[in-house]
């Protein structure tokens, strides 16, 4: 990567996987658990009768293999299952003052937490507390506030479906529609814009398609890293000989060629496999650009075949769709130096992709955040769903849109009720259901909640899981607000940064982890969780629990309003007795977990209805939609000296949980201190390799913001684009950067400019 020594950056020339995986295992394991306990745990990690893996939402193979957990599955379990334990008697030897001085690596690792916690303001400690006294406290506090408005109510993706909707009932029960969540800083641009183009917010694939493709397009996601066990997937389909198409601003080892840790032959003769067939890096931003290239490459392919063309799937077309003939006229009206300029690709590159698009009779196109978390997030999720209808990619063997959902049960979390906009019908199932009128208003997505919190009118924060704060940009203007809450309570399994955002009173509620074992007055439960591709299985833990003061998370949610809404219509204790009722009330408010009880027990468990895969559009006039990118235009003003700035996760961290200091695949080693850019910006610039730097924003209004001393690394990303690791470069990135469509912030495309600090290496 690099021609200049600078230290902990080096070449790292071996595939993604192989034994450079086994080996990151091995250290996860050494570094955290006993290694007996580790094998044991491990080998029940998404298998039918084990534990749902608490990494990314990827699904479960029908066959079971010999192991079905990737690298970074075993640092999310071996984090979670960690012998570290962290006592009250640490809070008394450690202020809070002194633990915001602590790395987020070292708070984290520190390892779990073992009792009930509450902040001691004069002492500036958090104590022991009780659980009775816990939820009394907290209850009165939510009984005392203003407005049921003005608190958030915050989920994690990592939530069970039990415990996200008990935790729903709970806040509309208390009077809001306050539901900030992780979905809302992923993949709202999906849940947003797929429902107007094909009538559901979710993907349409099963594994099952990827057996049957004949080409797959994969666009703004790094698979490797931030869901590795697509690795074997993308390794079937590319050893099978389909065609596999990259859109991705920077090289990525993983999209290149792997290594199956699963494969004898690959591991014994260091072989490896390559993934990508054409690889092509469009600027930062530029991704609806390249779509609306091959789009308009298609629709002239098909002219030129003549009356009798097959390019388009006319006859889908003509009975599914409409907005076809608009979508045609602004594609025709786009011109190539307009989409070359924007996309960063070369026109015959787009072409070519177009032919490839053409031959292919089912095509399944993935997307990751690198296309949703832009300010044109909603539109570039929407351009893929146009290429996808335009050839009937949709209803049939091999073919749709597969968005990676990045926490393991995200997706699930919303289909149970965690949405600040309800329809009619989930309120309407909720007061049959449970006797009580829930709020019709929209409440607060994540950045309406903080921008809510900054401004001083939401005082209370509840948070089921997460790191809020630094999941959320712009820290400058959100950890500061967040000390002014009246109140913040955490549900959490280990010590993170936002949890010392204290406020007036805070409370730190320790739960139960996926690995662990759950029983209530019932006997021993199981949770449910949904993945990326819409199946729905048990997940049972099978670890002593890190503590016997630990409580699940349903548990907690059932404590805390029990304690706040004394005459509650709903019977918490009896449903946190037994999960079988939670799913039962699941049932009753969700028609589709038809049988919810039955089928969850079948091995593998069940997929809820997909429409688009019947070919049925739950759109408002019934029929899938083309809708226009309006016009090609970049997503920050760029050119001359600014170029436009991605945060990117690094190989050792799952979004804000940082594992090590490593980013082998990238050649980055024990530092996170690090701006990659283009070795021709570099030059262009007057830069070199290794050169201290200070980024700051062009945005060119207001207060600019700055990060100072990150280190030059040059690396294969398109030109006029840079990369730095989220959460630090969130610093970067205004609170009032979002898709206005979605809300979604835009962490991938940030207009910067870049200058030298010193020349120290």
């Amino acid at each position: 990567m690099s021609e200049n020594e600078i230290p902990g950056i080096r070449p790292y020339h071996a595939p993604a996987g192989g034994w450079g995986a086994l080996r990151a295992t091995a250290r996860a394991i050494r570094e955290q658990m006993d290694a007996p306990e580790a094998a044991v745990t491990l080998l029940r990690t998404n298998k039918p009768d084990g534990f749902d893996c608490p990494g990314c939402a990827w699904p479960d193979k029908k066959h079971t293999s010999t192991f079905q957990f990737c690298e970074n599955g075993a640092k999310a379990v071996t984090w979670e299952a960690t012998s570290k334990r962290v006592p009250p008697e640490f809070f008394a030897a450690h202020t809070v003052t002194s633990l915001l001085e602590w790395s987020d690596y070292d708070l984290e690792n520190e390892g779990r937490l073992t009792h009930p916690l509450a902040y001691n303001a004069e002492r500036d400690v958090f104590e022991a507390i009780e659980w009775d006294e816990a939820f009394a406290r907290i209850g009165e506090l939510l009984r005392g506030m203003d407005d049921p408005n003005g608190v958030e109510f915050y989920t994690s993706g990592r939530a069970s479906n039990e415990a996200a909707f008990l935790y729903q009932l709970f806040a509309r029960e208390y009077g809001t529609n306050n539901f900030p969540d992780c979905s809302n800083m992923c993949h709202e641009a999906t849940s947003v814009g797929l429902p107007q183009s094909i009538g559901i917010g979710k993907g349409t694939v099963s594994l099952d398609d990827f057996d049957h493709c004949e080409l797959l397009i994969a666009l703004g996601h790094n698979p490797g890293t931030n869901h590795p066990r697509m690795m074997g997937t993308l390794h079937e389909v590319a050893r099978r000989g389909v065609p596999i198409i990259v859109f991705n601003p920077l090289r990525e080892r993983a999209l290149e060629r792997f290594a199956d840790p699963q494969s004898p032959v690959e591991m014994a003769t260091l072989g490896a496999t390559e993934i990508a067939s054409t690889y092509l890096q469009p600027k930062i931003g530029g991704d609806a650009a390249a779509l609306k290239g091959v789009m308009k490459a298609l629709l002239e392919l098909d002219a030129a075949a003549g009356p009798d063309s097959t390019v388009l799937d006319r006859a889908f077309i003509a009975e599914h769709t409409e907005g076809f003939e608009a979508l045609a006229a602004d594609l025709r009206a786009a011109s190539w130096q307009d989409i070359e300029a924007v996309s960063g690709l070369p026109e015959d590159a787009l072409r070519q992709v177009a032919e490839a698009y053409a031959r292919s009779n089912a095509t399944i196109v993935t997307y990751g955040m690198g296309i949703t978390q832009h300010s044109t997030g909603t539109q570039n999720v929407q351009q893929i769903a146009n290429l996808l209808l335009l050839r009937g990619n949709f209803g049939k063997p091999g073919a749709g849109i597969c968005p990676l959902r990045g926490h393991s049960n995200v997706q699930g979390d919303r289909t149970v009720g965690i949405t600040e906009k309800p329809g009619p019908d989930l309120l309407r199932r909720i007061e049959d259901t449970f006797g009580f009128a829930p709020p019709a208003a929209h409440g607060h997505d994540a950045v309406a909640a903080m921008q809510a919190i900054v401004a001083g009118s939401s005082k209370a924060l509840i948070c089921l899981g997460g790191n809020l704060a630094v999941a959320l940009p712009d820290p400058e203007a959100c950890l500061p607000a967040m000390r002014k809450l009246d109140l913040a309570v955490h549900v959490a399994t280990k010590l993170n940064r936002t949890h010392l955002l204290t406020g007036k009173h805070a409370f730190l509620l320790p739960c139960l982890g996926r690995t662990e074992r759950d029983i209530q007055a019932g006997g021993p439960q199981a949770v449910t969780v949904e993945d990326s591709m819409s199946m729905v299985h048990a997940s049972r833990g099978k670890l002593k629990p890190a503590s016997g003061a630990l409580r699940s998370e349903p548990a907690i949610v059932a404590g805390m309003a029990m304690a706040t809404l004394p005459h509650s219509k709903v019977p918490w204790a009896e449903l946190v007795a037994d999960y079988d009722r939670i799913r039962d009330a699941i049932e009753a408010v969700f028609p589709d977990f038809v049988q919810y009880n039955q089928r969850i027990r079948i091995p593998g468990g069940f997929r809820l209805p997909l429409p688009p895969t019947q070919r049925v559009w739950n759109t408002p006039s019934g029929k899938a939609q083309f809708l226009r990118f309006d016009g090609l235009r970049e997503d920050a003003a760029t050119g001359g000296t600014i170029l436009t700035l991605t945060t990117i996760r690094s190989h050792d961290q799952y979004n804000t949980t940082i594992y090590g200091l490593d980013d082998r695949y990238r050649g980055v080693f024990g530092r996170r201190d690090v701006l990659f850019m283009n070795r021709e910006d570099l030059d262009a610039l007057g830069l070199a390799e290794g050169d201290a730097l200070r980024v700051e924003t062009a945005f060119g209004k207001g207060a600019e913001r700055r990060m100072d001393s990150v280190v030059a690394v040059a690396y294969p990303i398109a030109r006029g684009s840079v990369a730095t690791y989220y959460p630090e470069g969130n610093c970067l990135v205004p609170l009032d950067h979002f898709d206005r469509a979605s809300g979604t912030p835009s962490y991938k495309s940030v207009p910067v400019r870049v200058a030298r600090v010193d020349a120290a290496r």
